[in-house]
């Protein structure tokens, strides 16, 4: 399949209030005045490098609103390196208990940022990809790893962790970048890790790429599945699997509106989504599309 040239982003209207009545893709925010800024407060900003000083990629990093100067990075090929004092300084803290070195994704629990999970393999998927072997998990900080399973997910693309509830966590896996397995979509835990339910699911070339939780009831989520795989000699991208899925139960139940109005017809490639956290009746997909 050839690879997709145009790139589409949807901007799509819901709010939890409808959700009896399904996707409102058509139904329009109301207009807000727009916001003023004084430009003067910010031309002295500039970006700069805080490190840590390594090469290679990155494909995520997260924090909490409880700790302003705590972050936590993933590296690809690097592991997961943290800071307490907002970038200045960063130590890797997964090299001891890590059997697997790139990070997919890492999410820290805001109801308690000393509980972090990470999900292992790197899901933008080069031809130099190094996969990973599932998802673990800290409860200290970064002290000690516990190895929490999906092992044969091998790349691992979001985890989302229910911000009251340390325990309820979601786990957007992308599966085998080589070839067809079963251990890819939306997996979730209600014990912490302990054990996992696969919650959504297309087939076995078809992953989840993206996940999202709605900040205000993180019940409703939004997840974005990516019909994709590698071979040496190129990259077979996009499907029937591609598409966006909805839950408003926490992934108990899922309803696709792939082919709501407003989003992109034809083949689909890969898809992702956000919640606005300063409104949830505003969702954002990005399409990957051939039309």
């Amino acid at each position: 399949m050839r690879l997709f040239r145009d790139l589409f982003v949807a901007w799509v209207g819901f709010h939890p209030s409808t959700a009896s009545a399904g996707w409102a893709a058509h139904q329009q925010p109301s207009p807000r005045p727009p916001t003023v800024y004084d430009r003067a407060l910010f031309d002295a900003l500039k970006w700069r490098n805080i490190g840590p000083n390594r090469g290679g990629r990155a494909l995520t990093a997260a924090g909490s609103s409880k700790r302003p100067f705590e972050y936590y990075f993933g590296a690809t090929g690097g592991g997961v390196w943290k800071t307490t004092d907002g970038g200045l300084n960063w130590r890797p803290v997964s090299d001891r208990d890590f059997r697997s070195s790139s990070v997919g994704s890492l999410a820290v629990c805001e109801a308690d940022p000393d509980v972090v999970y990470v999900g292992m393999g790197e899901t933008e998927l080069r031809g130099n990809v190094i996969q990973g072997d599932g998802i673990y998990k800290t409860i200290d900080g970064g002290k000690s790893w516990t190895h929490l399973g999906l092992a044969e997910t091998q790349a691992v693309a979001r985890v989302r962790i229910d911000p009251r509830n340390c325990d309820l966590v979601y786990v957007a896996a992308l599966g085998h970048p080589y070839g067809p397995n079963a251990e890819r979509g939306v997996f979730r835990s209600k014990d912490g890790g302990t054990t996992w339910d696969k919650i959504l699911y297309r087939d076995d070339r078809t992953g989840a790429i993206d996940l999202a939780l709605d900040p205000a009831e993180p019940r409703i989520m939004y997840a974005g599945l990516w019909q994709v795989s590698r071979a040496p000699w190129g990259l077979f991208n996009g499907g029937p699997g591609s598409g966006l899925f909805k839950s408003s139960d926490g992934g108990d139940t899922w309803t696709e509106i792939t082919r709501n109005p407003g989003l992109p017809a034809g083949v689909l490639g890969k898809v992702g989504v956000s919640v606005s956290g300063a409104d949830p009746a505003r969702v954002y997909a990005i399409v990957e599309a051939d039309s």
